[in-house]
């Protein structure tokens, strides 16, 4: 949790976040389905235009009815920020939706930190529960901290939000299904209670989660030497990443692409 939320965040040592371990991303995003399908009147998902094409069908699955907002402005090749905050001002009281922490899928899109603060403004509004989908963190910047951003924006405020995070691509591990959702609490209370209904859905979606790749994390995040190596590494796929990106345009536009 403090790769998400920061090491000194204040919640973690109040013991105010929920987390539980899950099969990576789309397990995550299972749990949260069907935890919110049980508590929640309001049965409308949000996603972006355009989204990872998974999150309408595990939504549906459970029971929600998925639209989208607005979010890829094809004239600029940048975010639609207007747009997307006048569509969520537009939303009923209460709904879900579902944001990406950092390397949008599919776009590569990422609000910067004035919109983020704009987009929880407007969710905060709407009394809106967010999800946020954290699948590429330190792929967007080469800085794990960097892209906790919004996590870290909606955790300071106690904005009502679960965060489904994958290990898969950031760890290598694509094979081992690791990952864990969290969600933050007022109080010891409501704790205790998100704790135990939440690991009921887990129970009844898949039991346990696989312990191998999850060790292969702990081992890493808990070793200063080998954290450092990987953090140099995931600084090292971003810039190719990049870099890659870089060529391609080039050489489609010496090609005479448009």
């Amino acid at each position: 949790m403090k790769l998400l939320y920061g090491e000194h965040n204040p919640l973690l040592e109040q013991k105010r976040i929920v987390c539980l371990q899950s099969l990576s991303g789309t397990g995550s995003l299972s749990v949260a389905a069907h935890f919110l399908a049980q508590y929640v009147k309001n049965k409308n998902v949000y996603v972006s235009k355009p989204t990872w094409s998974n999150h309408y069908g595990i939504f549906q699955t459970a029971g929600f009815t998925v639209s989208e907002y607005r979010y890829w402005d094809p004239n600029t090749n940048g975010l639609n920020y207007d747009g997307m905050i006048q569509d969520i001002q537009s939303f009923q009281e209460n709904s879900i939706i579902i944001l990406h922490a950092c390397a949008h899928n599919p776009t590569g899109v990422d609000p910067t930190k004035e919109q983020w603060q704009g987009i929880l403004q407007a969710i905060q509004k709407g009394n809106h529960i967010a999800i946020i989908d954290c699948a590429y963190q330190g792929f967007a910047s080469g800085d794990p901290d960097h892209d906790a951003y919004a996590v870290r924006l909606f955790a300071e405020h106690h904005h009502p939000v679960f965060v489904c995070h994958s290990f898969a691509k950031n760890f290598g591990l694509y094979g081992q299904r690791v990952g864990s959702i969290s969600t933050i609490c007022k109080d010891h209370d409501e704790y205790a209670r998100l704790d135990s209904q939440l690991k009921i859905v887990a129970r009844r979606l898949y039991s346990s989660p696989p312990l191998h790749g999850a060790r292969i994390v702990a081992e890493i995040l808990n070793d200063p030497t080998l954290y450092e190596q990987w953090l140099q590494e995931v600084s090292t796929m971003a810039n190719r990443i990049r870099s890659v990106r870089q060529a391609l345009h080039d050489e489609l536009k010496n090609l005479g692409s448009e």
